[in-house]
């Protein structure tokens, strides 16, 4: 049971955490910038299916989970696993809802600075604070161009973050963190700027959900 529920919490972190795995960058970081600020600028809603993977350093799959997810700028993000567990994360702009519907358990996270430098919700930022926050790198692979950012701080939940374009779609992100674990996320189904309902970045905390609130 113990087992059980430590897969499931880190299911949950995973989903709040999303992804990535590591590429070199031959093109000067300025230019690397520049050419992410280009394919992130126009971007002002996304949503796609998903299909995530966390893979320990030798590269064995060690957990892997599929879901949807919608955003929408600024701030605004929603993301659902569905499987193997059922799981959602919810930014609405001001906080941030991790909410598991098997254990009727929401954690709620204000939008601080640490909290926004989580993969995910970086997309949902803009891509001038991005470059400042972070070293852009860049280089080709298989025809598919790779975006890798380093922090400039230390204080993030990655070493390394990567976002694969296909042409102007983000296709896919993968992700290292300090213990050599890589996470990855491949989409799907993808809409670019299409319409999303301001409804679905809101969430309703279910009657008889137990709330834990993260205070800075």
């Amino acid at each position: 049971m113990r087992d059980t529920q430590t897969r499931r919490h880190s299911s949950l972190a995973f989903a709040a955490s999303a992804l990535g795995l590591t590429f070199a960058a031959p093109v000067l970081a300025g230019d690397a910038a520049e050419r992410l600020t280009e394919r992130l600028d126009p971007l002002e809603s996304y949503q796609a299916s998903f299909e995530q993977r966390i893979l320990d350093g030798s590269g064995d799959r060690l957990q892997s989970a599929h879901g949807e997810m919608w955003l929408s700028r600024p701030g605004l993000l929603r993301w659902e696993v569905d499987a193997p567990y059922s799981q959602i994360v919810v930014s609405d702009g001001d906080d941030v809802y991790l909410y598991d519907p098997d254990l009727e358990q929401v954690t709620i996270q204000v939008m601080d600075d640490r909290v926004t430098h989580t993969p995910a919700l970086l997309l949902s930022g803009s891509a001038s604070d991005l470059t400042e926050s972070y070293e852009v790198f860049y280089e080709q692979d298989d025809g598919d161009d790779v975006f890798t950012l380093v922090p400039i701080s230390a204080d993030t939940l990655f070493e390394e973050l990567s976002m694969v374009f296909d042409a102007d779609t983000l296709t896919a992100l993968w992700m290292m963190d300090s213990t050599g674990q890589r996470t990855s996320i491949t989409f799907s189904d993808i809409i670019n700027n299409g319409n999303i309902d301001r409804s679905q970045f809101d969430f309703d905390i279910p009657e008889g959900t137990d709330v834990i609130r993260e205070e800075l």
